[in-house]
Protein backbone atom coordinates (compact mmCIF):
# COMPACT_ATOMS: atom_id res chain seq x y z
CA UNK A 1 0.00 0.00 0.00
CA UNK A 2 1.38 3.58 -0.58
CA UNK A 3 1.77 5.84 2.39
CA UNK A 4 3.56 9.36 3.26
CA UNK A 5 7.18 8.72 3.31
CA UNK A 6 7.97 10.51 0.31
CA UNK A 7 5.41 13.03 1.43
CA UNK A 8 6.45 13.39 5.06
CA UNK A 9 10.35 14.30 3.79
CA UNK A 10 9.30 18.25 2.62
CA UNK A 11 8.08 20.14 5.42
CA UNK A 12 6.01 22.54 2.96
CA UNK A 13 2.86 21.44 0.30
CA UNK A 14 3.15 18.45 -0.98
CA UNK A 15 1.50 17.11 -4.52
CA UNK A 16 1.16 14.17 -6.12
CA UNK A 17 0.68 13.62 -10.05
CA UNK A 18 -0.01 11.35 -12.51
CA UNK A 19 -1.65 10.85 -15.47
CA UNK A 20 -3.67 8.46 -17.44
CA UNK A 21 -4.67 7.92 -21.18
CA UNK A 22 -0.78 7.81 -22.91
CA UNK A 23 -1.40 4.65 -24.64
CA UNK A 24 -5.69 4.68 -26.57
CA UNK A 25 -6.08 4.92 -30.20
CA UNK A 26 -8.76 8.13 -28.82
CA UNK A 27 -9.25 10.34 -26.74
CA UNK A 28 -7.47 12.53 -24.14
CA UNK A 29 -4.17 12.51 -22.16
CA UNK A 30 -5.54 13.61 -18.33
CA UNK A 31 -3.62 14.41 -15.43
CA UNK A 32 -4.41 14.85 -11.85
CA UNK A 33 -2.66 16.57 -9.34
CA UNK A 34 -3.40 15.91 -5.59
CA UNK A 35 -2.21 17.81 -2.07
CA UNK A 36 -2.68 15.31 0.66
CA UNK A 37 -1.37 16.74 3.90
CA UNK A 38 0.35 13.59 5.79
CA UNK A 39 0.00 14.83 8.87
CA UNK A 40 -3.98 15.30 8.98
CA UNK A 41 -4.99 12.83 5.65
CA UNK A 42 -8.27 12.01 6.53
CA UNK A 43 -8.49 8.18 8.01
CA UNK A 44 -11.40 7.38 5.85
CA UNK A 45 -9.28 7.56 3.01
CA UNK A 46 -6.40 5.94 4.08
CA UNK A 47 -7.85 2.07 3.71
CA UNK A 48 -9.30 3.21 0.39
CA UNK A 49 -6.51 4.65 -1.47
CA UNK A 50 -4.23 2.85 -3.85
CA UNK A 51 -1.98 2.93 -6.84
CA UNK A 52 -5.32 2.61 -9.55
CA UNK A 53 -4.19 -0.25 -11.67
CA UNK A 54 -4.10 -2.52 -8.52
CA UNK A 55 -8.14 -1.75 -7.84
CA UNK A 56 -11.26 -3.31 -9.37
CA UNK A 57 -13.43 -0.67 -10.96
CA UNK A 58 -16.15 -0.88 -8.11
CA UNK A 59 -13.52 0.12 -5.63
CA UNK A 60 -11.60 2.66 -8.03
CA UNK A 61 -15.09 4.31 -8.30
CA UNK A 62 -15.52 4.13 -4.76
CA UNK A 63 -12.05 5.31 -3.79
CA UNK A 64 -12.99 8.81 -5.87
CA UNK A 65 -16.31 9.10 -4.42
CA UNK A 66 -14.06 9.15 -0.69
CA UNK A 67 -11.20 11.81 -2.18
CA UNK A 68 -14.23 14.25 -3.73
CA UNK A 69 -15.61 13.99 -0.45
CA UNK A 70 -12.42 14.74 1.28
CA UNK A 71 -12.20 17.39 -1.07
CA UNK A 72 -15.56 19.08 -0.28
CA UNK A 73 -14.45 18.95 3.43
CA UNK A 74 -11.29 20.85 2.52
CA UNK A 75 -9.40 18.38 3.77
CA UNK A 76 -7.43 17.53 0.06
CA UNK A 77 -6.81 20.27 -2.67
CA UNK A 78 -6.85 18.56 -6.30
CA UNK A 79 -7.26 19.65 -9.76
CA UNK A 80 -7.43 18.22 -13.33
CA UNK A 81 -6.07 18.93 -16.69
CA UNK A 82 -6.47 17.29 -20.15
CA UNK A 83 -4.98 17.39 -23.66
CA UNK A 84 -6.99 16.66 -26.58
CA UNK A 85 -6.48 14.38 -28.99
CA UNK A 86 -5.81 17.34 -31.70
CA UNK A 87 -3.18 18.32 -29.37
CA UNK A 88 -1.59 14.95 -28.89
CA UNK A 89 -1.13 14.49 -32.85
CA UNK A 90 0.38 18.44 -33.06
CA UNK A 91 2.80 17.58 -29.86
CA UNK A 92 3.13 14.12 -29.83
CA UNK A 93 2.04 11.71 -26.40
CA UNK A 94 4.97 12.50 -24.41
CA UNK A 95 4.85 16.01 -24.60
CA UNK A 96 1.09 16.38 -24.25
CA UNK A 97 1.10 13.96 -21.14
CA UNK A 98 3.78 16.72 -19.97
CA UNK A 99 1.71 19.35 -20.62
CA UNK A 100 -1.49 17.60 -18.90
CA UNK A 101 0.72 17.69 -15.96
CA UNK A 102 2.01 21.25 -15.50
CA UNK A 103 -1.33 22.25 -16.21
CA UNK A 104 -2.97 20.20 -13.64
CA UNK A 105 -0.43 21.82 -11.33
CA UNK A 106 -1.22 25.62 -11.86
CA UNK A 107 -4.79 24.50 -11.36
CA UNK A 108 -4.45 23.53 -7.86
CA UNK A 109 -4.47 26.96 -6.80
CA UNK A 110 -1.63 26.54 -4.41
CA UNK A 111 2.54 26.46 -4.65
CA UNK A 112 3.44 23.23 -3.73
CA UNK A 113 7.03 22.84 -2.42
CA UNK A 114 7.71 19.61 -3.96
CA UNK A 115 5.85 17.91 -6.16
CA UNK A 116 5.68 14.18 -6.83
CA UNK A 117 5.35 12.47 -10.27
CA UNK A 118 4.85 8.98 -11.04
CA UNK A 119 7.46 8.07 -13.75
CA UNK A 120 10.81 8.63 -14.87
CA UNK A 121 10.26 12.44 -16.16
CA UNK A 122 8.95 15.67 -14.92
CA UNK A 123 7.65 18.56 -16.94
CA UNK A 124 10.48 21.09 -17.69
CA UNK A 125 8.14 23.97 -16.10
CA UNK A 126 8.12 21.52 -12.99
CA UNK A 127 11.29 20.22 -13.20
CA UNK A 128 13.06 22.47 -10.15
CA UNK A 129 10.26 21.47 -7.54
CA UNK A 130 9.92 17.95 -8.69
CA UNK A 131 11.07 13.95 -7.94
CA UNK A 132 10.31 11.52 -9.80
CA UNK A 133 9.27 7.89 -8.74
CA UNK A 134 9.45 5.12 -10.91
CA UNK A 135 6.27 3.19 -9.98
CA UNK A 136 5.35 6.25 -7.75
CA UNK A 137 2.00 5.18 -8.11
CA UNK A 138 2.52 1.64 -5.34
CA UNK A 139 4.42 4.02 -3.10
CA UNK A 140 3.24 7.52 -2.67
CA UNK A 141 -0.42 8.21 -1.46
CA UNK A 142 -0.50 11.44 -3.09
CA UNK A 143 0.44 9.91 -5.97
CA UNK A 144 -2.01 7.20 -5.56
CA UNK A 145 -4.74 9.39 -5.38
CA UNK A 146 -3.71 11.36 -8.39
CA UNK A 147 -3.83 8.18 -10.25
CA UNK A 148 -7.28 7.43 -8.81
CA UNK A 149 -8.51 11.07 -10.23
CA UNK A 150 -6.90 10.93 -13.41
CA UNK A 151 -8.04 7.04 -14.12
CA UNK A 152 -11.21 7.21 -13.22
CA UNK A 153 -12.25 11.18 -14.77
CA UNK A 154 -10.67 9.52 -18.10
CA UNK A 155 -12.59 6.31 -18.46
CA UNK A 156 -16.01 8.88 -17.26
CA UNK A 157 -15.31 10.83 -19.93
CA UNK A 158 -14.65 8.01 -22.48
CA UNK A 159 -17.91 6.50 -21.54
CA UNK A 160 -19.42 9.98 -21.94
CA UNK A 161 -18.39 10.06 -25.77
CA UNK A 162 -19.16 6.49 -26.18
CA UNK A 163 -22.93 7.84 -26.09
CA UNK A 164 -21.97 10.21 -29.12
CA UNK A 165 -19.79 8.55 -31.19
CA UNK A 166 -21.46 4.65 -31.20
CA UNK A 167 -19.69 1.79 -32.79
CA UNK A 168 -16.18 2.03 -31.40
CA UNK A 169 -17.09 0.21 -27.78
CA UNK A 170 -15.43 3.14 -25.93
CA UNK A 171 -17.48 1.99 -22.63
CA UNK A 172 -15.59 -0.86 -22.60
CA UNK A 173 -12.08 -0.26 -24.05
CA UNK A 174 -11.60 3.00 -22.89
CA UNK A 175 -10.35 4.25 -26.32
CA UNK A 176 -7.45 1.26 -26.42
CA UNK A 177 -6.57 -0.80 -29.60
CA UNK A 178 -9.03 -3.33 -29.09
CA UNK A 179 -10.55 -5.91 -32.15
CA UNK A 180 -13.78 -4.10 -31.36
CA UNK A 181 -12.31 -0.70 -31.38
CA UNK A 182 -10.33 -1.23 -34.66
CA UNK A 183 -13.42 -2.70 -36.41
CA UNK A 184 -15.26 0.31 -35.15
CA UNK A 185 -12.78 2.15 -37.15
CA UNK A 186 -12.35 0.10 -40.10
CA UNK A 187 -16.56 0.29 -40.75
CA UNK A 188 -17.18 3.76 -39.77
CA UNK A 189 -13.56 5.68 -40.04
CA UNK A 190 -12.23 8.12 -36.97
CA UNK A 191 -13.64 10.30 -35.50
CA UNK A 192 -12.17 13.62 -34.65
CA UNK A 193 -11.40 11.93 -31.02
CA UNK A 194 -9.08 9.36 -32.55
CA UNK A 195 -5.28 10.22 -32.54
CA UNK A 196 -4.34 10.46 -35.93
CA UNK A 197 -0.57 10.22 -35.22
CA UNK A 198 -0.98 6.58 -33.96
CA UNK A 199 -0.41 3.32 -35.47
CA UNK A 200 -2.81 2.37 -37.37
CA UNK A 201 -4.65 5.30 -37.84
CA UNK A 202 -1.35 6.95 -39.07
CA UNK A 203 -0.85 4.48 -42.01
CA UNK A 204 -0.53 5.91 -45.63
Amino acid sequence: MPDFTHERSCAGLVAGVDEAGRGPLAGPVVAAAVIVPAKSAPPRLLDQIDDSKRLSPVRRARALEALLAAARDGDIVFALAAVSAREIDRINVLQATMLAMTRAVARLGRAPALILIDGNRAPAPLAHQARTIIGGDALSFSIAAASIFAKETRDRAMRRLATRHPGYGWERNMGYGTREHLQGIESIGPSHHHRLSFAPLSRD
